[in-house]
């Protein structure tokens, strides 16, 4: 649905976006994320066709951004970072504007409306003006304009930006329900939200595309091997000592112990294989009882910190 290859776009002897390659598949939620003056926004102007590549490539919907301009805007639903609202109309007043923009058909309009209004609790705000409404619900409208013309693909740029946590839920509860039924590029820097919302991550820094994956293939990617966290009724050192040697483990750090005997270890395998059933095995077998034996995978907060300062530093 979005295919962008070797995307460039520089400013002068800068290069705000530099070979950016990464592919959203039909109603899939991509998540993209960067430090700031990363290259995000630019790739998403550019994808959003108002502002045009150096070099490189990208198709929406199954159109080119440079050669088919108009095709693909009548297929994007965007949401910049900062609304495309007027506050001195009403609410009503200005989705009925912009569906005129939009060329939403005379028949369905009022209806169209109505949803989308519906659909971002929007009804008792209607009749206000839009300068009169909180940050939130600003952001709300601005939501409401990119969704208006019920298009294919959404692209959003900071979409929970002001919300209060409520709002914020019920939002990340609202884009989540519209995969599958649209394809979402979603831009922020509220990290769970990428967790909780989408299906895959690229990380891009200094214009370059770092990583691209689900946010679980990164963690135990750049872990070098899955963490494991075990929880053993039993001598705290014969433990540690069985475990050190059971097939598959690289390293065990003692996390302290706790009552009733029960000892709890940090536990690095090599990645080559699932060692889950082999320390089991190595705890039944001397008779020790299991409390804990679970998968810790890094944080998206950590794979963003450990690929974005890495390439800083470079």
């Amino acid at each position: 649905m979005i295919e962008v290859k070797d995307l460039v776009k520089t400013y002068g002897a800068l290069a705000a976006v530099d070979r950016v390659t990464f592919a959203v598949p039909r109603g899939a939620i991509l998540g993209l994320l960067g430090p700031n003056g990363a290259g995000k926004t630019t790739t998403m102007r550019i994808l959003t066709t108002s502002l045009a590549p150096s070099a490189g490539k990208a198709v929406v919907a199954g159109f080119d951004v440079v050669e088919q301009p108009q095709e693909v805007r009548k297929r994007i639903g965007y949401l910049p970072e900062i609304p495309p609202i007027y506050g001195d109309m009403t609410v009503i007043n200005y989705l009925k504007f912009v569906s005129d923009i939009k060329e939403v058909p005379q028949d369905k309009k009022a209806n169209r409306i109505g949803e989308v209004l519906e659909m971002l609790a929007l009804e008792d705000m209607s009749r206000r003006l839009i300068g009169h409404l909180s940050l939130g619900y600003r952001q709300r409208v601005g939501l409401a304009q990119a969704l208006l013309h019920d298009p294919e693909v959404l692209i959003l740029d900071e979409p929970t930006r002001g919300l209060d946590p409520k709002q914020i839920l019920e939002i990340r509860k609202l884009i989540k329900s519209l995969s599958g039924q649209r394809t979402i590029i979603l831009s922020t820097h509220i990290l769970p939200e990428v967790s909780s919302t989408c299906d895959d991550v690229v990380i891009i820094d200094r214009g370059r595309v770092v990583a691209a994956d689900t946010v679980e293939n990164l963690s135990q990617r750049l872990s070098g091997g899955k963490t494991l966290e075990v929880e053993v009724k039993g001598p705290a050192a014969d433990v540690e000592k069985a475990l050190e040697k059971t097939e598959g483990v690289s390293t065990v750090k003692s996390l302290g112990n706790g009552t009733r005997g029960i000892c709890r270890f940090e536990i690095t395998t090599d990645g080559s294989t699932d060692a889950r059933e082999a320390l089991f095995q190595c705890i039944v077998r001397n008779k020790w009882v299991l409390y804990q034996l679970t998968p810790v995978g890094m944080s998206l907060e950590d794979v963003f910190l450990k690929l974005t300062t890495k390439e800083s530093a470079a």
